[in-house]
């Protein structure tokens, strides 16, 4: 339910997200989301670009998934395409987390491949959460181009990903294990170790997985 709200009120909100203080912005990002009203969303996502803390950027997401869906989701699409990095990747966290199918049009390929890994490892999750049905396997072949990207938490992501996507995604991730790239082979490899087994963690898999490519490499020896 939204409540209205007066521009002062609204003024106060931002004066309080911009405090010094972390705990200042926490407690007014969470009075916000107890009273959400659609004045405030406009505030509300322009901190989400800006703010340093985790948990405040957290509470921003909460207090925005408790407003007008309608009007949330419009303005983040709109930031989607943000020169601003962090407001891309807060725009595509917010969004999985309302979950409306509507949006998937919106997480294209390029947001998929952004330079930015924080970006792109929201993306992934993103689009691995609202992908409809018939549209998983053109999903993990673009995923699959981003194997042995980044470092563990990058290659975590996408695996998980991958993972998500399940038999759609099992073609493309059987395909980049004979990979010309050792990296991008022994993180094929690894995902489809995740596949078969979700619960295995992922430092055992890699780490199984670069000692086969290595195997694999290795000189025969002969008699």
């Amino acid at each position: 339910m939204t409540h209205a709200r007066t521009n002062e009120s609204t003024s106060l909100l931002r004066r309080a997200l911009s405090a010094p203080a972390p705990s200042t912005r926490l407690q007014a990002a969470l009075t916000a989301g107890s009273a959400p009203t659609v004045e405030d969303v406009e505030a509300l996502i322009e901190r989400c670009a800006i703010e340093p803390d985790f948990s405040v950027r957290d509470m921003l997401t909460w207090a925005l998934v408790r407003n007008d869906t309608p009007t949330v989701v419009e303005r983040l699409l709109v930031e989607l395409g943000s020169e601003v990095a962090q407001a891309r990747a807060q725009a595509l966290h917010t969004l999985s987390k309302i979950g409306h199918p509507d949006t998937w049009p919106a997480i294209t390929s390029s947001l998929l491949l952004d330079d930015d890994h924080e970006v792109a490892r929201t993306a992934w999750r993103t689009a691995a959460g609202l992908v409809p049905p018939g549209e998983e396997t053109a999903l993990a072949e673009t995923l699959s181009t981003q194997l042995n990207r980044g470092g563990r938490e990058v290659q975590l992501s996408l695996s998980r990903a991958l993972v998500a996507l399940g038999e759609a995604a099992a073609a493309a991730v059987e395909r980049a294990t004979s990979d010309p790239d050792p990296g991008v082979r022994a993180h094929a490899i690894a995902t489809a170790r995740l596949m078969k087994d979700p619960d295995e963690a992922f430092e055992a898999a890699i780490g199984e997985a670069r000692r086969v490519v290595a195997l694999r490499a290795a000189p025969a020896v002969r008699d």
